[in-house]
């Protein structure tokens, strides 16, 4: 699967007759190379690569147009628009070479976003706090993009030089110093990777040959050619990219966001080759590699093995857990959540993963998905959680649905977070209970792109009934100010005790392996009353709870109102690990031993 890197100053660019390197204040002509690629002359070979190593600005002429950065580029110093410049990887003196990687079985994901994580901003900052995630139990960490995008701040997902670290957090010598300090603090990473559109603004890569899929778009501009004439090349650009995260960077891991929106009918598919490429590099540097999916699929053969006809994927994202999560703590039911009103909702995603396994879905008007096989699936592999940046930043005025609940229901929360069979991911911040919301914000300099996404964004909501008023306008600054997490909230008494909470429940999920550890039919579950509905109370003024029991481990969850009894099995001899509320206790009752929850509150017990 190795394929050469191009040599220093060459470039794929099939569709210009003509090539120029701008090099400091020179030009120089390129020669054909063959296959659509360009190259330095062998006389000025030797002089490009010493300059490129050194970090010399450079870019492309095309046809007289231009100069354009390098697709390939490492830095861009100057923003999107402007020259690239040389970055030499391998001048980082790595810290980590007694470090082996990490499983995903077992380990809690912390999702977060540089820009917005810490006041600074920046990946330095970002790594000041790994010993605080250490010390909560996070064994990854998982940031946003960090490509290169035009403007100060942006979600990330606007990247369009995706070899290229955002130099307003630091560039790409610091985002090594993260890695190194992460694995220092005994933390992976895992970083987010777009590979299925482009930002709108500098995107220059059609200028050089055909990376888009002409007449093809997905929710957020043109697609990539992952099976059009020429896609040869662009998937190589993308195995390469990604190949420069698990190498160059010594990632542990590689998020692929929505990859249901690649457009990808070839026998052998780009998920399938980077599976293979994150294998291979696994055995070549003796580490650990994870490549981890986004899709709303609800497609098995992303993470059933090859030998079953899978992509063989190391996990999966699983929103339909996040769904019945949702609606069971906050009784919030409109849209896609519809269907996750029903009351045995919670009870289906904790037993096979998916709600919609062939099942009607309301929202999108069909059946979707198809059942898990618990022979091929192991339950790590799917990540779930209860927050996540699509889940909160893509609500109208980006609140946390939990800033407006009490103490009580955070703490549910927190369970039902960490305590499913899967691969738990928190969301910066979740584990102190942040109110800070976390909204939709960019910074594009054209006025013309700010205008456009601002109206987006506001018809969006207004055609859900939401009041103009109360949407926030992406590019002022103070939406993105607004998003700072404050941590400060840490240090309140329910901040703190909270904080303790999450620490102790992940502690449990190294002392109870079998919540996590078994098979997926492994899991028996017993409900009462419906899934709940948080502290909005229950409709019927009856008590509602669900228990789920694995190897050696009982999960009791109370939704209110209380107090109930939760029958335990018969013999049960165990006790509680970790409980919301001093007052769940193990009692006996006439028909045998419960757990008696006070209301809105939960238990985990060693069985």
């Amino acid at each position: 699967m190795r394929r050469s890197q191009p040599a220093p100053g060459s470039v794929w660019a099939p569709t210009p007759s003509r090539v120029e390197l701008v090099l400091g204040g020179e030009r120089l002509a390129l020669e054909a190379a063959g296959g659509g690629w360009w190259a330095p002359s062998s006389a000025d070979s030797e002089r490009v690569a010493s300059a490129l190593a050194a970090g010399e600005r450079y870019g492309y002429v095309l046809d007289g147009e231009g100069p354009f950065p390098d697709p390939r580029s490492r830095r861009q110093p100057d923003g999107v628009h402007e020259l690239s410049a040389g970055f030499d990887p391998s001048r980082h003196a790595w810290g980590d070479d007694g470090w082996a990687g990490r499983e995903l079985a077992g380990s809690v994901v912390y999702e977060l976003h540089l820009g917005t994580f810490t006041p600074e901003g920046t990946l330095d900052a970002a790594a000041a706090r790994l010993p605080y995630l250490a010390e909560l139990g996070v064994a990854f960490v998982e940031p946003l993009p960090v490509n290169a995008f035009n403007g100060p701040y942006n979600w990330g997902y606007d990247g369009v030089l995706w070899y290229a670290v955002q130099e307003q957090y630091g560039g790409p010598e610091a985002y090594q110093r993260f890695v190194d300090a992460a694995h220092a603090a005994g933390i992976g990473v895992i970083q987010d990777v777009v590979y299925n559109h482009l930002g709108p603004s500098g995107n220059y890569l059609p200028q050089f040959g055909p990376y888009m899929l002409s007449g093809a778009a997905t929710g957020w501009g043109d697609a990539v050619n992952l099976d059009g004439p020429g896609s040869d090349e662009v998937r190589a650009f993308i195995l390469g990219n990604a190949r420069m995260w698990l190498e160059d960077y010594r990632v542990d891991g590689l998020r692929l966001d929505a990859v249901h929106a690649f457009q990808d009918h070839r026998a052998l598919t780009l998920l399938e080759e980077l599976e293979d490429l994150a294998e291979e590099v696994g055995r070549e540097t003796g580490r650990r590699k994870v490549l981890v999916a986004e899709s709303d699929l609800n497609d098995p053969r992303l993470v059933n093995p090859r030998r079953a006809g899978g992509y063989g994927l190391g996990g999966q994202w699983d929103d339909d857990v996040h769904h019945a999560l949702h609606v069971a703590l906050t009784g919030e039911s409109d849209g896609y959540y519809e269907d996750f009103a029903d009351p045995d909702a919670l009870a289906k995603v904790i037993l096979g993963g998916f709600y919609h396994d062939g099942s009607y879905s309301s929202f999108r008007g069909r059946h979707h998905g198809r059942p898990l096989d618990p022979d091929l699936v192991h339950p790590s592999q799917l990540v779930v959680c209860t927050q996540n940046h699509d889940q909160v930043g893509n609500r109208a005025v980006g609140d946390r649905p939990t800033a407006a609940l009490g103490w009580d229901a955070k703490a549910v929360e927190a369970v039902l977070a960490l305590a499913t069979p899967f691969t738990p991911m928190l969301f910066m911040g979740q584990e102190y209970g942040a109110t800070t919301p976390w909204q939709f914000f960019t910074s594009h300099p054209e006025p013309e792109l700010a205008e456009a996404t601002a109206k987006g964004r506001l018809s969006e909501f207004e055609r859900m009934g939401w009041d103009p008023d109360q949407v926030p306008d992406p590019q002022d600054p103070a939406t993105r100010e607004r998003s700072m997490l404050d941590w400060s909230e840490a240090e309140t008494h329910d901040g703190a005790r909270l904080l303790a909470l999450y620490r102790r429940l992940i502690e449990v999920r190294a002392e109870l392996p079998g919540l996590w550890s078994g098979r997926l039919d492994e899991t028996e579950v017993l409900a009462g009353g419906g899934n709940g509905s948080g502290e909005h109370g229950s409709g019927d003024g009856g008590p509602r709870w669900i228990t789920w029991r694995r190897p050696g481990a009982i999960v009791c969850v109370g939704f209110g109102p209380g107090p109930v009894d939760v029958p335990l099995p018969e013999g049960f001899a165990g006790a509680a690990a970790v409980a919301t509320d001093p007052a769940c206790a193990v009692v006996s009752t006439g028909s045998g031993d419960a757990v008696r929850l006070p209301g809105l509150a939960a238990v985990v017990l060693s069985a």
